[in-house]
């Protein structure tokens, strides 16, 4: 295995790397383009030499980032739910490839895509006005981590470069207050709905914890009123075109809600009602139904659930999901462990609850700084005692 340099112009060289192709003898040449100093197309004339020689050499691509994404979004269709692979399109059509999609995988660097982050934040949205949020521009980073991960897997590049930035090289994500209500403001919210066709949806976001997505996908079956608890075994999700689905519960995990005796009384209401709308229309209701129904027993649509919630619940500077994090705040108000916290809101680790709730938790460091104490100075005080 032999190669060379040659300087094509100032700055810019072409490595030749020699090789004998072991079916036939023949020579063969592979041409790469390298920009820097001699030096360094030395460099990396050699690393090619080694790579061709341990078998991890990797033809270079000749396909632009655009191209890539093509294929790769193609690829992971059938592995990720709709809404999700929308988005993916979404970030790497839109957002991603006005900046580095006339690139060649090949030779994408991570100082390429760090400056690409940097004009993101700086002139990243497509309707002119200023920059993309840190949140967006970490959510690029994800989906071309993953893009790039698949790239190599497939041998198209020797490896990844958006591997490379570590995390500090990506915009901080400052994560905004969670906006709660108290207990005895949720009281009043409920109370004002209690009429309402909304009123469910509420009692399950507010006394459960539930998402908007578990809400419209809970069915009958999932509820045993009897011994006060309901099973999260999937969630309803709607596509920008409007699609409908229903798909498993979020991070495919099914958990089990303990259901306060105020939701078991308003659900056992709520059954018989819907039972009688739904006589009236001649269907006969069964443990198969949707929870919560329009009145023509049709189940609504994600989107609209959220637009009449928001209409609603204006008035308390609060939103359908900001009950759920209510919820959160009542319990760990009430000592509640955050584990089981955790486990009532289908986080997928303690962490992921400790993140976004620590703000709520503001004496828990003293609390254990007392606890300790007292502890010591109880473990201090008997010797003196067995003394005496």
């Amino acid at each position: 295995m032999k190669g060379s340099i040659r300087e094509r112009s100032p700055g810019h060289w072409a490595i030749i790397l020699d090789q004998r192709d072991p079916a036939t003898g023949k020579r063969k040449r592979k041409w790469h383009s390298f920009k820097g100093t001699k030096r360094a197309a030395q460099l990396e004339c050699a690393r090619l030499i080694n790579e061709m020689t341990d078998g991890a050499y990797v033809e270079p691509s000749k396909l632009t980032l655009a191209q890539f994404f093509d294929r790769w979004l193609k690829h992971i269709k059938a592995n990720v739910s709709p809404r999700t692979h929308e988005r993916y399109e979404q970030i790497a059509t839109k957002n991603i490839c006005p900046l580095l999609g006339a690139r060649l995988i090949s030779k994408l660097q991570p100082i390429d895509i760090s400056e690409a982050y940097g004009k993101a934040l700086e002139s990243g949205r497509r309707d002119g006005k200023g920059g993309l949020s840190a949140r967006t521009v970490n959510h690029m980073h994800r989906v071309l981590f993953s893009a790039l991960g698949q790239a190599e897997r497939w041998k198209l590049i020797a490896r990844n470069p958006a591997a490379l930035l570590e995390k500090r090289d990506r915009p901080k994500i400052e994560r905004k207050a969670v906006a709660t209500i108290d207990a005895s403001t949720t009281a009043v919210v409920l109370d004002a709905a209690r009429e309402r066709r909304l009123f469910i949806p509420l009692v399950l976001g507010a006394l459960c914890g539930l998402r908007r997505g578990e809400i419209i996908a809970l069915r009958w079956r999932s509820l045993d009123l009897e011994n006060g608890q309901l099973a999260v075994v999937a969630s309803t999700e709607q596509t920008d075109a409007g699609e409908i689905r229903e798909k498993e519960a979020k991070s495919g995990k099914a958990r089990t809600v303990a259901l306060p005796m105020m939701a078991v009384e308003e659900l056992r209401r709520w059954r018989v009602a819907q039972a009688e709308e739904l006589l009236k229309l001649g269907v006969r209701a069964d443990d198969s139904w949707h929870v919560f129904t329009l009145a023509d027993g049709t189940q609504m649509q994600p989107r609209s659930l959220t637009h009449a919630m928001s209409d609603f619940l204006d008035q308390w500077g609060i939103t359908l999901h900001g009950l759920r994090h209510s919820h959160a705040s009542h319990m760990l108000a009430a000592k509640v462990h955050p584990k089981v916290v955790q486990e009532r809101l289908g986080h997928s680790s303690i962490a992921v609850t400790m993140d976004i709730y620590s703000h709520l938790m503001p004496n828990m460091q003293g609390e254990a700084a007392a606890a300790v104490d007292s502890a010591l100075r109880a473990a201090i005080k008997r010797p003196a005692d067995d003394v005496g």
